[in-house]
């Protein structure tokens, strides 16, 4: 009985280690990054470009009072709940129209909790961009924001986020597309 067990503890232990070697030299899942098209800025830091077309990458559509929210089923609550808020998830796509990850645009002209728009920017191999934008936007068709706080990647970035609808139809497109663009610096003195 006890060389039963001893063999039984031993088969266990082989077995662990031979899973982890087998993980370690054939991993179960091979992540694919795509490559970050960045431009660099003439005073240092750079500016990343990221693409939603639409309707096609609308995941999300929550609005008040709407019948055709994406997706059919989906219950958007009542304005007493939530007032005029309005929140819709995107895919993201790089200039080179890859999918790079996910956002997320609320907004909401309520007094009770103020006017705002804000954008969250989940790109999974590297982090999240969160920004709170302007209300009007700019004469030149921007409206204008500021990088509020970042993870992993964009931590340590301060900056600008600029978002634009662009109504030229594109392959695929049939309302237009909207461009994020966000022109980030680090800080200085935070090398690492």
């Amino acid at each position: 009985m006890r060389r039963l067990f001893r063999t039984f503890i031993f088969g266990i232990i082989l077995g662990v280690i031979g899973a982890g070697a087998l993980v370690y030299f054939r991993p179960a899942v091979d992540l694919h990054r795509e490559r970050s098209l960045i431009a660099v800025q003439p005073n240092g830091g750079n500016i990343e470009r990221f693409r939603i077309n639409l309707p096609s990458d609308r995941i999300l559509v929550g609005l008040p009072g709407v019948d055709n929210s994406i997706p059919a089923a989906l219950e958007w609550p009542g304005e007493g709940l939530l007032g005029d808020m309005q929140a819709e998830i995107f895919i993201v796509h790089d200039d080179d129209n890859a999918v790079v990850g996910v956002a997320s645009r609320l907004a909401s002209s309520s007094e009770e909790t103020g006017p705002f728009i804000e954008w969250a920017v989940h790109l999974p191999a590297r982090g999240t961009i969160y920004a709170q934008m302007e209300l009007i936007p700019a004469a030149d068709g921007f409206r204008n924001g500021v990088l509020r706080s970042g993870t992993r990647e964009f931590q340590s970035l301060v900056g600008n986020v600029r978002e634009q609808f662009v109504s030229e139809v594109e392959e695929g497109d049939s309302q237009g597309r909207i461009v994020l663009e966000a022109a980030l610096v680090g800080l200085l003195g935070d090398e690492e």
